[in-house]
């Protein structure tokens, strides 16, 4: 028996090649086959199939055709970020060239826990990583798995700055942010109320006003249900005027820092101590690109730790940098090189007008909605995201078109639950997608709905 070709080393690129073609082959023929922006017929017809197709997952001879088969079947069976009727989440379509990219970190496959294993990836982590707080008004950032492992980082680090802290938020927080704190073991969070789905500093300062102690207040720029952003500004001089430690998770909402048109709407973002990012949501990366940005660089000092192995204190002080601190992570793959790719080969004119596309998307659905006596707007969007249903239904009756929609392929939309009611979410991250797209969006809507 042969041995397997490996994916790097001179020869690699030459195993690569064959093997791409039958994965690009693999996801057309997939795509073909779903036919839509997710597969019909519900969990069990989804599940039904991939057991059928994959048969024994270990079997005792190996399968030549096991990546064709395989990739296919994971094409038909999954819910495509780049068809405009999938609009659920911020499950953004990742552009080709940051796809290409981290082909090419697969195959050379640094690991990030030290700098033999990565000298040129770690290099370009701290040019990428300085570049991107600097965006922020911070100082540094770490690259992290997305906004649930940074909001748990900037708690930690909160707790090491002040020798102990109490998590200060909205009812409208990322549920990150309350079990970080459970899995801190800080105190119960003050979570305050949140009229309208935004932080409200009144309620902020009332709350405040009657706390003691190390605290770290937390405000959103970019709510996950309806792409709010708080009051920043008025947070940030709240959080000021009684000594809190200010964190502010801008997973969804930091993508406006490429766009001229909507930056100004981040005013505030810059006085925060620590700031959430995440380019897996508006910066078009696969999954996963998140950032943790930090004001002080010397809170980064508790997150350092020692393995000989990896960091040996002589190899320190001999000149080879020491990665360890830069994650609670120790193997971590170079996530900055798709990163890096992108910023490089858009720039800030090339990623902001994608920013522009979508929020300009996002209000006309908005207008479509308003012109359309059958259905209901809540609010006109601040980001990309959408908030509707249609006039006079119960919240069961939303809740039942969306599965409907679901279970039959046709469309992918969310659900988010604000001022007391059920409304459906359109979450616009394609850039790609055209009027006609949203018009056929919410004819699906209107013919599920049950009259």
């Amino acid at each position: 028996m042969s041995l397997p070709p490996l994916a790097s080393g001179p020869e690699g690129p030459v195993a690569l090649r064959p093997l791409l073609d039958t994965v690009l082959h693999a996801l057309r023929e997939g795509t073909r086959a779903r036919g839509g922006p997710l597969p019909a017929g519900g969990p069990e017809a989804v599940a039904a199939r991939v057991r059928a197709t994959v048969g024994d997952v270990l079997p005792p001879e190996g399968d030549p055709e096991a990546l064709r088969i395989l990739v296919h079947v994971l094409a038909e069976g999954s819910a495509d970020p780049a068809d405009p009727l999938c609009a659920a989440h911020l499950h953004c379509p990742p552009l080709a060239v940051a796809t290409a990219a981290d082909l090419a970190a697969c195959a050379l496959n640094p690991s990030l826990d030290s700098w033999d294993q990565a000298p040129a990836a770690s290099e370009l982590e701290a040019l990428v990583t300085r570049a991107l707080a600097a965006e922020a008004g911070a100082a540094d950032a770490l690259v992290t798995t997305g906004g649930t492992e940074s909001n748990q980082l900037a708690l930690l680090l909160a707790r090491e700055a002040l020798g102990g802290v109490r998590l200060v938020c909205g009812s409208n927080a990322h549920h990150s942010l309350t079990r970080a704190a459970w899995l801190l073991g800080l105190p119960e969070p003050v979570v305050v109320a949140a009229p309208c789905g935004m932080l409200d500093p009144a309620a902020l300062a009332t709350a405040l006003a009657g706390l003691t102690g190390p605290l770290l207040v937390a405000a959103t720029a970019g709510t996950t249900d309806a792409g709010l952003i708080d009051p920043l500004p008025d947070i940030a001089d709240l959080s000021a005027r009684h000594g809190a430690r200010l964190h502010i998770d801008a997973a969804y909402g930091g993508g406006l820092l490429f766009s001229e048109r909507h930056r100004a709407l981040l005013t505030g973002l810059d006085r925060a101590h620590t700031v959430t990012l995440d380019l897996h949501k508006l910066g078009w990366q696969p999954v996963a690109a998140g950032l943790l940005a930090v004001h002080d660089p010397h809170d980064l000092d508790v997150l350092r730790h020692r393995a000989d192995y990896l960091n040996a204190d002589d190899d320190t002080e001999a000149g080879l940098p020491d990665l360890l601190g830069r994650s609670l992570r120790t193997t971590r793959r170079p996530d900055i090189l798709k990163i890096a790719v992108t910023l490089k080969a858009l720039g800030r004119t090339g990623l902001g007008s994608l920013v522009d596309q979508v929020c300009a998307r996002a209000q006309e659905f908005a207008d479509l909605v308003l012109a359309h006596p059958a259905f209901e707007l809540h609010a006109r969007p601040t980001l990309s995201t959408v908030l509707f249903r249609p006039a006079a239904a119960s919240d069961e009756t939303v809740a039942t078109v969306r599965r409907t929609l679901l279970h039959d392929g046709r469309a992918v939309l969310g659900r988010a639950r604000l001022d007391g009611r059920l409304w459906l979410k359109a979450t616009l991250l394609n850039p790609h997608t055209r009027p006609g797209d949203l018009a056929a969006l919410l004819n699906l809507v209107e013919g599920s709905t049950p009259r």
